[in-house]
């Protein structure tokens, strides 16, 4: 079966955006996707609001969480809403969600984002504080699928091996990482992440990420990708919005973890 993973700029307002990945999804499923991923953020990047925003997508019946039923029914196909803004209460500040939904657009699975972006980039002077917007999420997810088991995480998160070995342990077999990277950051380091991930849990990682390099003030990397769990790239795009997609083979995978038990080799 195949995944894909959508890749846009996230710079048109929240109609614009939907619009974008409603027609980026359309294109994945029509060339065979089952799961499709979306990018972090990939609704309300840029927007001031994110307070209102979470008030507003607080219950199943908030805008972009309608949006995401709608898509994956409409197009028979799992769907991982990168992530929105989703307050517990209205009143809360909200979570950084990744919502996963089945083909019947139902909301199956939930991760809230653990690891929050608080850093100063030396190369460029900017200073990040995502705490300041969303409170930390704390509950490691795993969600059975047709394609294998999908563990959610998101963006910062790859930089924590811990999470993700966590994740093996509990089953995975699909990391799923869609992402904001900053243009800095994943010069650096986005690409080595994702297969790093990839190699040391024997699992394929499906990583959506916002692309725009040359943004004055909010430069996002791109590079959206798919690896198998050998660390071998097998589809991904650069800095343009579409898609990638690529076969998921689970006995491929599990073929590699018999040749080579790490996960059963540790011993600390």
């Amino acid at each position: 079966m195949k995944a894909a993973v959508v890749q846009t700029r996230g710079d048109k307002g929240l109609e614009g955006n939907l619009a974008d990945c409603a027609h980026w999804l359309d294109r994945a499923t029509k060339a065979g996707a089952a799961l499709v991923v979306l990018p972090e953020n990939f609704a309300y990047y840029g927007c001031r609001g994110l307070p209102r925003a979470g008030a507003d997508e607080s219950t199943p019946d908030g805008p972009v969480r309608r949006f995401l039923a709608s898509q994956a029914k409409q197009q028979g196909v799992w769907l991982l809403g990168g992530t929105i803004p989703v307050a517990d209460t209205p009143d809360d500040k909200p979570h950084a969600a990744s919502l996963l939904l089945s083909p019947q657009g139902e909301e199956v699975a939930r991760y809230n984002k653990i690891h929050l972006f608080d850093v100063d980039v030396e190369e460029t002077g900017k200073s990040y504080r995502e705490s300041d917007d969303y409170r930390h999420g704390g509950d490691v997810v795993v969600a059975p699928t047709p394609l294998g088991n999908l563990a959610l995480s998101v963006c910062y998160d790859l930089r924590f091996p811990e999470l993700y070995r966590e994740m093996t342990a509990r089953g995975a077999e699909i990391l799923a990482a869609p992402s904001a990277f900053t243009a800095a950051t994943g010069r650096a380091h986005w690409e080595l992440l994702l297969r790093a991930r990839a190699v040391e849990n024997l699992c394929y990682v499906v990583a959506a990420n916002l692309a725009d390099r040359d943004h004055p003030s909010k430069a996002t990397w791109g590079g959206s990708a798919i690896v198998d769990p050998w660390g071998k790239v097998l589809a991904s795009l650069d800095d343009e919005e579409g898609f990638a997609i690529a076969d998921i083979d689970l006995e491929r995978l599990h073929s590699l973890r018999r040749q080579m038990p790490v996960l059963s080799h540790r011993r600390l």
